[in-house]
């Protein structure tokens, strides 16, 4: 890389409600211990979104602030430019909702999502909460994922996207499938926060941008990972 690896967290004054900004963490840390130099940008509702950073993260969050997101990002474009110029895009619940084409609002009203995924969402009849594992597509490589969800999104999966995971336990997008990804954009219903529980898929968003990774000592991920998918996956 020619440069610091810049991570943008897109609008921790709406989209931070569930611990999610763990998520940039996670990630500058194992960028570090590697020997990559990393920065994170905050980027808040009133700021214009850079276009040229490397990983964008967007958080999850309540009905009101997630349309005020959306909407501000729609009239914004930089999300969008920074795609165009090959960014990556890791997207937490609301976030997940929101880059994609529509979503169900506080009243169950239809609101127009970003656009950088082909789904749809709306409301399911029962809140998800709880425990998540699911297997993920095998092209990514990356071993089962864990997380904890807390929802009432039921996504739809245009042609254009790809099923992030399979569900083995928990709800995810309510049709067997756990969120999605097409190109560097992903998005998920998984918190926990997800890249502290699944450290593959960490270096996964991280190797998109610099490449491979040498492997890390992640003896305290894996320790937290088994915990969790014991407790799932026993019952």
């Amino acid at each position: 890389m020619q440069s610091d690896l810049c991570l943008v967290w897109i609008y921790p004054d709406l989209l931070s409600t569930y611990g999610d900004q763990g998520n940039v963490l996670v990630l500058e840390h194992r960028a570090r211990a590697r020997g990559i130099p990393a920065r994170t940008i905050h980027v808040r509702s009133s700021d214009p979104v850079p276009q040229q950073g490397h990983i964008y993260l967007i958080g999850g969050g309540e009905d009101r602030p997630q349309i005020l997101a959306t909407e501000r990002l729609r009239r914004d474009g930089g999300l969008h430019a920074a795609v165009a110029n090959g960014a990556v895009v890791f997207a937490v619940c609301a976030g997940y909702q929101l880059i994609g084409r529509v979503y169900a609002g506080d009243e169950g009203q239809p609101v127009e999502g970003v656009g950088l995924l082909d789904i749809s969402s709306g409301r399911g009849q029962r809140r998800a909460v709880g425990e998540l594992a699911a297997e993920p597509d095998p092209a990514l490589g990356l071993p089962t994922l864990t997380g904890f969800e807390n929802h009432m999104g039921v996504t739809t999966l245009g042609p254009g996207v790809r099923p992030l995971a399979r569900t083995v336990a928990g709800v995810g997008n309510g049709d067997g499938t756990e969120g999605c990804y097409a190109g560097r954009v992903v998005g998920t219903y998984m918190h926990g926060p997800a890249l502290a529980r699944n450290p593959a898929l960490a270096d996964l968003l991280l190797s998109w941008v610099v490449g491979a990774l040498p492997p890390m000592d992640d003896t305290w991920y894996e320790r937290l990972r088994q915990e969790r998918l014991a407790a799932v996956l026993s019952k």
